[in-house]
């Protein structure tokens, strides 16, 4: 059985991004959770005529029910980004939130692969880590964040200067999940070097801030959701397809403990330090989640200079997170 929970199913993210897992032929139990709706979500997804079954679970008293031996958990729950809000803004919201969801995975489904898109993402993951850690269950090659959008925006804005397809473009986009820990590395794509250094960097902050653009094109009524879906969704299925599949040479970039694989870790320790445990990079998915961090490659000057501008960022972001935790009275 292949059991998959969505934590927060109900909300803007959490809707569209279970309608694309229920396409799939490899989930056999789609469970929904969120503190409301959720039997209306689940009753209207299980019409859908594809193999999973869909339940729906509401509140903390069903929070056992709908995690328990899950294969993978997804968690989009939180509050979304509005006007004049950064991603830190959100934090002293969504961490108490995402602290919740990650004792009962420890308690209930501590095999589980963890996929954190809730924001911030840079310090939510270290929250799930630490959660994990309490409980003697952690495994830093099981547990994501999720940071394909960035990875679909950048495809997306960067086909639009070259030319080129955007779902064949592949654009590697490593560090973090917030402006400038967002680092594209545009050298390393072919076609870029016909631009002009002007328009790299215009580019490049465009896919930093490109979340601004759809909150301001909400106009206060919400943030990227259904770019957010599709893009946790693809993540989440390239989980499956690696783990249940067993299908190999599945590459994403993502953000993880660089624990997860030393050996891996190394090249990309000689580019950023030995200061910052977590960093988005490309691993090989496999059937225990990170089987390799692969190198990042070569940079250029001017990406060595946004490498640098991440790093502080990046390491506040994550004592952030792992402090709300060890700093909290024991779970």
């Amino acid at each position: 059985m292949v059991k998959v929970t969505v934590c927060g199913a109900a909300g803007g993210i959490g809707q569209p991004l279970s309608l694309l897992l229920k396409q799939s032929e490899h989930i056999t139990h789609l469970s929904l959770y969120d503190i409301v709706n959720t039997p209306g979500v689940a009753a209207d997804l299980s019409h859908i005529n594809t193999k999973s079954k869909v339940t729906g679970h509401k509140g903390s008293d069903q929070l056992e029910e709908a995690i328990k031996d899950s294969t993978v958990v997804v968690i989009p729950a939180g509050v979304p980004r509005k006007p004049g809000m950064t991603r830190d803004d959100l934090f002293k919201i969504n961490a108490g939130i995402v602290r919740d969801l990650a004792v009962a995975a420890a308690k209930f489904a501590p095999k589980a692969f963890m996929c954190i898109i809730s924001n911030p993402v840079n310090s939510t993951v270290p929250i799930v880590a630490e959660v994990f850690k309490q409980f003697n269950v952690y495994d830093p090659r099981r547990i994501f964040g999720v940071t394909t959008l960035d990875i679909v925006r950048a495809s997306t804005f960067v086909s639009e200067l070259i030319g080129t397809c955007p779902s064949s473009l592949r654009v590697p986009v490593v560090g973090g999940h917030s402006g400038v820990t967002i680092l594209p590395v545009l050298s390393q794509v072919e076609g870029t070097e016909k631009l002009s250094q002007e328009q790299i960097k215009q580019v490049t902050n465009r896919i930093q801030f490109g979340g601004d653009e759809v909150v301001k094109a909400k106009d206060g009524a919400g943030s990227a959701t259904l770019s957010m879906a599709f893009a946790g969704a693809r993540f989440a299925l390239n989980i499956i397809e690696a783990v249940v599949a067993k299908k190999t040479g599945i590459v994403e970039c993502t953000y993880v403990d660089l624990a997860a694989d030393v050996a891996g870790a190394a090249e990309v320790k000689e580019l950023i330090g030995n200061d910052l445990g977590f960093f988005s990079v490309p691993v090989e998915l496999g059937p225990n989640g990170v089987e390799k961090i692969l190198p990042i490659g070569a940079i250029n000057n001017y990406e060595k200079e946004l490498f640098a501008a991440a790093a502080s960022e990046l390491k506040g972001n994550i004592v952030k997170g792992s402090t709300f935790i060890t700093e909290s009275p024991k779970l």
